[in-house]
């Protein structure tokens, strides 16, 4: 039989998982936003220790693999997290942590400026390195600013800015 086709004993299950990539850009954080990633962090670990106790099945050792590069990952991210305060930001312009009322041919939306880790466009989060962040940072209440998106340019006024303590 050929080689190819055997399992080496000591080859890992995680050896051929990739790395989950890291951002190349600072990993800004609200206070909210780090807790949440502590709190993934710490469950991860509980899951892992879990998985380890357990992980006498191949779909298990997967599952432990997969696990463990997560964490790898999140302590990364934790490690390189960069709390910004909302209480530190400016008033009168748009910044990091900042919730943004914008009016727009398509209406009123609000959305807060946050860390990529903490996005959900969903609930009105956005990264600080999206095209919209990007269009609305520095901007004060009364500018209008071009949002760039695929479906096309959209041309929105900044109405308000709030600096929200995290919840």
């Amino acid at each position: 039989m050929s080689r190819s086709f055997v399992k080496d004993a000591d080859e890992s299950v995680g050896e051929r998982l990739p790395e989950i990539p890291l951002s190349e850009h600072p990993n800004y954080v609200t206070p909210r936003g780090l807790a949440q990633l502590r709190a993934r962090l710490v469950a991860l670990r509980e899951r892992r220790d879990t998985l380890r106790a357990a992980a006498d099945t191949l779909p298990q050792q997967r599952e432990l693999a997969e696990v463990e590069r997560e964490l790898r990952w999140l302590t990364t991210r934790v490690g390189s997290a960069i709390e910004i305060e909302p209480a530190q930001q400016p008033r009168d312009r748009v910044a990091f942590g900042a919730a943004v009322t914008v009016d727009s041919e398509e209406g009123e939306a609000r959305y807060r400026i946050v860390g990529e880790d903490e996005a959900d466009v969903e609930h009105g989060l956005v990264s600080y390195v999206s095209p919209l962040a990007k269009a609305l940072l520095g901007a004060r209440v009364g500018d209008e600013v071009t949002w760039q998106r695929p479906a096309g340019d959209l041309v929105i006024e900044l109405t308000g800015i709030d600096y929200p303590e995290d919840d």
